[in-house]
């Protein structure tokens, strides 16, 4: 039997989030667009209210999550995934948190993807500013936001936590990009651990407070995201190779680019010493394929953008 509750907010109530055009439903863990992922966790909530296509419940998926503090390079490695994993069909979730969690989701909506934002309270109570509007192009992009808490809760520091069980059971993996020590997304980690799921750690500078507990992650177990298309294993998808450059770029902007990529990852000193290039001319090269999204700057380190 399906069951299907219909919280039909006021204008004054909705207009937080700017979901005045939609009705905020619900589900319990009885009708059977409930996922059976989250029926199997400890403590499974008892429904769900939600806004969107419920259907991606039960669509192959994997969580991105970190640090609300996220660097640049964390900002563009969780884009990235979010990136691929939309491309490949695998949506992406994530807890709508400023830093690391936006990005995946930005990532998903950039490959024209699917994505799920679990949230840590009412879905009809305001969301971080800076927020508000990705929370409307999810939505609108036929992507999901839930909460198992109902409309008007205030999302707090017992249920943040809380909702992130929700996370990683609705998961087939979880990704840590940055997380410092006492980070949530450790605790989403955790939970995607006891649940038997496969738990994934950006490696990070050893230097960077931002990278501290991905690093201790990885030292208790946690599989090691050496390159972006790692994580596509656990959905079986094939890796598809590059098609390469030589279309889009010119002579020097090849050379530059062909090093990088057969160097996996490389310093403007390298690239000069490797095509014979001044400093200047290969700086200028590599802020234009930045530019283009061909390569990616971080930490000092130029890489493929792909």
């Amino acid at each position: 039997m399906v069951h299907d509750t219909k919280y039909a907010g006021t204008k004054k109530e909705l207009i937080n989030t700017e979901i005045i055009n939609n009705e905020v439903n619900y589900i319990d863990a009885a009708d059977e667009r409930f996922p059976d992922s989250l029926r199997m966790i400890e403590d499974p909530p008892r429904g769900l209210y939600y806004v969107g296509n419920i259907q991606l419940l039960k669509t192959p998926s994997a969580s991105v999550v970190g640090s609300r503090k996220a660097t640049e390079y964390g900002k563009w490695v969780s884009k990235s995934i979010g990136t691929r994993l939309g491309t490949e069909g695998v949506t992406v979730i994530s807890g709508l948190a400023v830093g690391i969690d936006s990005y995946a989701h930005m990532g998903a909506l950039k490959a024209e993807g699917k994505t799920i934002a679990v949230l840590g309270g009412g879905i009809n109570v305001a969301c971080p500013a800076p927020n508000r509007n990705l929370m409307r192009e999810i939505i609108y992009a036929d992507g999901l936001v839930i909460s198992e808490y109902e409309p008007g809760v205030t999302p707090s520091r017992f249920t943040f936590p809380r909702r992130n069980r929700i996370i990683s059971g609705l998961s087939s993996a979880t990704v840590v990009v940055e997380a410092g020590f006492g980070s949530g997304s450790l605790i989403t980690a955790e939970y995607a651990a006891k649940q038997g799921k496969n738990v994934y750690a950006v490696p990070g500078n050893i230097t960077s407070q931002a990278s501290l507990g991905c690093n201790k992650l990885i030292y208790d177990g946690a599989i090691p995201l050496i390159v972006i298309e790692d994580i596509l294993n656990e959905f079986n998808i094939e890796i598809k190779k590059s098609q390469g450059f030589s279309k889009k770029l010119g002579h020097d902007e090849l050379t530059v680019c062909e090093y990088v990529a057969n160097s996996g990852e490389t310093d403007i000193d390298h690239i000069c010493v490797g095509t014979g290039m001044s400093p200047g001319k290969a700086s200028g090269i590599v802020t234009v394929l930045e530019m283009k999204g061909v390569i990616c700057t971080g930490m000092g380190k130029i890489f493929i953008a792909k």
